[in-house]
């Protein structure tokens, strides 16, 4: 028994030993697992070198394309934001065009619609100078019938003025009126009656017409000078 105890003692001894040799740096190293067993750092070799370098590289060169990816991208994108932009240039354009033909046309059609008879209206100017003619002649006839006559002229006068009326022909008016190169043609000039008729008509020889504000024969009138 007594030997017994002596050998656990010495055991217990030994390993008391044992862990106080072992210093704080070799638990370090094992768990770092940097250091070897007598606390030094261990060396690594050329081949660790190497890798760690070809990591690095790997690493530059995803870096570089995602770059060249992001630089793709940009390029891309100004590439289709300058077509939009020729694009939408290209659309003010047309519909710039398209508004101001549509603008010309209606102004057209309005013009055309105005002026559709005047050709019509023209040539019956002539008719309307006879009736006034015929009109005149029977006021200065003497004879009984005369006035049925006036009568049954002026029913056909007043209907056709009114028909040629509402397709927008009007008299030019003269009487008294300034000399208007832009209305009236001045046939000749006389000595003014009146100091008041200096450069107005004076008389009128024909009568002017406009079609829709639009003259179509210039009244032929007589200036006081």
């Amino acid at each position: 028994m007594a030997k017994g105890k002596e050998k656990n003692k010495e055991e217990l001894e030994k390993e008391t030993k044992t862990t106080e040799s072992k210093s704080p740096d070799d638990y370090a190293g094992k768990e770092a697992g940097s250091r070897n067993q007598f606390g030094e750092e261990e060396k690594k070799s050329p081949d660790d070198f190497d890798a760690g370098q070809d990591k690095e590289a790997e690493a530059k060169e995803k870096q570089d394309k995602k770059g060249r990816k992001k630089d793709k991208k940009k390029v891309k994108v100004d590439e289709l934001e300058e077509k939009l932009n020729g694009l939408n240039d290209k659309y003010l354009r047309l519909y710039s065009e398209f508004d101001n033909f549509r603008k010309r046309t209606m102004k057209e059609k309005v013009e055309l619609r105005s002026t559709a008879a005047q050709e019509l209206i023209e040539d019956l100017l002539p008719v309307l100078d006879d009736f006034e003619r015929a009109i005149k002649s029977i006021e200065e006839s003497d004879l009984e019938q005369s006035k049925d006559i006036k009568e049954g002229i002026l029913l056909i006068y007043n209907k056709f003025k009114s028909t040629l009326k509402a397709k927008g022909l009007e008299e030019i008016d003269t009487k008294e009126k300034e000399f208007d190169t832009d209305f009236h043609e001045a046939v000749t000039q006389i000595p003014a009656p009146d100091k008041k008729l200096k450069g107005k008509v004076v008389d009128e020889i024909q009568k002017g017409y406009l079609l829709n504000g639009k003259v179509i024969r210039f009244a032929k009138v007589v200036v006081g000078s």
